[in-house]
């Protein structure tokens, strides 16, 4: 079993610099008012990843540091989570430490590592129980006691609820897709038409890939086909020669001219031979372009009724890239994507009806299991007041006896409920039970919620009630107790310190109390005193033995800490609390 067995506090709230040694099993810490006991609660709560607020620092340090250490056995869920997050145990030991700057900075760490201050949180879990006058406040929420309830009935509830969670899940995001597509269907029919529309005109122009391109090729050629052919016409003359002027001269001649020239003395000079191979070459290419050009003047279209097609199509062409795209190209992909768009505009209709028809069984199915859930809880909301009410007979409340009531309240119609026994009513996340703990304090009494039918002192003993019924079923190693026997006295005090004794002997149970009757259980106590300048040091958190504890329980029942009649109270309690044990 996992143990807390130290903590240093250093520069924390009245603490300068103290050791709090604790036991096993149960430890008390007692001290006069504002002597700093509180601390130890802060200390802890620092120590399992709670809250860092500068203002704990003490005056003139610049920081606060709280280090604990806790035994733990290899296996441990507390032990593999730490290991994960890469520390190292001590010999046995898990050491943790929390320190608090002035300027409101917070670290973690963990054995020897440092760590986000959440991996302390979930330490926390599995290692101590903190159960102070905050705590005790919570579990007076509604919403807290179906938490607890739900925690103690384990996989009864557990199992049942993980199925209506996944089914809740799902049924909101079935909820919110329908919503979205009903309340968007104006929107989502004129997206549609608009898509119809530019479709169509696409369809009925039919552009082809490219096409613009070559279009805009073809009238350029067009517009200029008489200067086209003038050019071709007046480049063969000169290339071929004007077969009716047999004085003109052209190039082919002369070029020929040329070769013949240098072909009778080629021979002589391999430099001339490899120019007249050139002039060769050239007269071949002068033949080709000659004959090209003479094809081109030839084939040239000159039809006006051509050219007046080609625009007409261009322009139809122009208007859809106006519209839909920088070029035919761009219009074609527009035209897939916007085909595809419309495709699933227009099924929205059928996924209406398919949704529909899935939040209709969805929320049939969390009827089922809404059901499933009640049943558990209503089942163990039995067994758990059961076990309290026994718990407060043994803590001076006999005739005390405490109820759940598990409830649900009515929806406005059969749409925003599910069916909860013949009726439809209103769910969540977690169901569609409202939980809560009530109180008959005495035989005649009408059960009430113990926010308003319990006192203090009957507050404070159904909240450690409680508690020990979590420890049975749903155990930690340490408990912490803050002023958990506010307002509680006389017999009543006595019971309280019995019976966090009788707990003690399954867990470490570390108890900050202001009653003697509560302390005189302890197996250890713990004394915290200031010095003269108003703080603890470490010689101010003491162990109380023999004539010491005597003396501070004599002190806790008159305020004297020689009364001779207090004094034998005094040794009384104890000796009542070691028969007991």
């Amino acid at each position: 079993m996992s143990v807390l067995e130290e903590m240093r506090i250093r520069s924390l709230g009245v603490i300068d610099d103290a050791v709090v040694e604790l036991s096993p099993g149960f430890t008390a810490v007692t001290g006069e008012t504002g002597a700093g006991k509180t601390m130890v609660v802060t200390s802890l709560g620092l120590l399992l990843g709670g809250r860092a607020d500068p203002a704990l620092v003490r005056v003139g340090a610049k920081a606060a540091v709280v280090e604990g250490r806790i035994t733990v056995s290899d296996g441990d869920a507390a032990v593999l989570r730490a290991e994960e997050a890469g520390a190292e145990l001590d010999d046995g030991a898990l050491l943790i430490s929390r320190t608090v700057s002035a300027e409101g900075r917070s670290r973690a760490h963990l054995g020897g590592r440092s760590v986000p201050v959440g991996v302390l949180t979930e330490l926390a879990d599995e290692l101590v129980a903190v159960h102070g006058q905050t705590d005790q406040q919570g579990l007076l929420k509604p919403a807290r006691q179906r938490g607890a309830l739900d925690r103690y009935a384990g996989d009864g509830v557990e199992v049942p609820q993980a199925k209506y969670a996944a089914a809740y899940r799902r049924l909101r995001a079935v909820a919110t897709e329908l919503e979205e597509l009903t309340t968007r269907a104006r929107e989502r029919a004129q997206e549609a038409d608009l898509l119809r529309f530019g479709l169509n005109e696409v369809a009925a122009v039919e552009p082809l890939p490219g096409e613009d391109v070559e279009l805009a090729a073809e009238a350029e050629r067009l517009g200029h086909a008489e200067a086209l052919a003038s050019a071709a016409s007046l480049a063969h003359t000169a290339l071929a020669g004007n077969p009716e002027d047999p004085e003109s001269v052209d190039a082919t001649t002369v070029v020929a001219a040329a070769g013949q020239a240098l072909d009778g003395v080629r021979a002589h000079d391999p430099a001339l031979a490899a120019l007249a191979d050139r002039v060769g070459e050239i007269s071949i290419l002068l033949a080709d372009v000659s004959g090209e050009l003479a094809g081109y003047a030839d084939q040239l279209d000159a039809d006006p009724v051509r050219l007046a097609v080609v625009e007409e199509r261009r322009a139809a062409l122009t208007a859809l890239t106006r519209k839909y795209g920088e070029d035919i190209a761009a219009v074609l992909a527009w035209a897939q994507e916007g085909a595809g768009r419309l495709t699933e505009l227009e099924g929205d209709d059928e996924r209406i009806g398919e949704l529909t028809a899935e939040r209709d069984a969805l929320r049939a199915e969390l009827s089922v299991l809404g059901q499933a859930l009640t049943d558990a809880r209503t089942e163990a909301a039995a067994r758990f007041a059961d076990a309290v009410t026994e718990e407060l007979a043994s803590l001076a409340m006999p005739h005390a006896r405490v109820s759940f009531a598990v409830r649900q309240t009515e929806a406005a119609d059969e749409a925003s409920g599910i069916d909860i026994g013949g009726r439809s009513v209103l769910y969540g996340p977690s169901g569609a039970d409202e939980v809560e703990l009530l109180l008959a304090p005495h035989p005649g009494a009408q059960p009430r919620p113990i926010a308003k039918g319990a006192s203090g002192g009957e507050l404070s003993r159904v909240m450690l009630a409680v508690e020990v019924v979590f420890a049975g079923s749903d155990p930690v190693p340490t408990y912490l107790f803050d002023e958990v026997d506010a307002g509680v006295g006389g017999k009543a005090a006595v019971e309280v310190g019995r019976r966090l004794a009788k707990l003690a002997r399954s867990a470490q149970v570390v108890v900050v109390t202001h009653l003697p009757q509560v302390a005189a259980f302890a197996d250890r106590q713990l004394l915290v005193e200031k010095t003269v300048d108003g703080s603890v040091t470490r010689s101010g958190v003491t162990v109380l033995e023999g004539e010491d504890r005597v003396r501070e329980l004599s002190r806790m029942l008159a305020g004297q800490e020689d009364s001779e009649t207090a004094r034998a109270h005094a040794e009384e309690l104890l000796a009542t609390a070691r028969a007991d044990g």
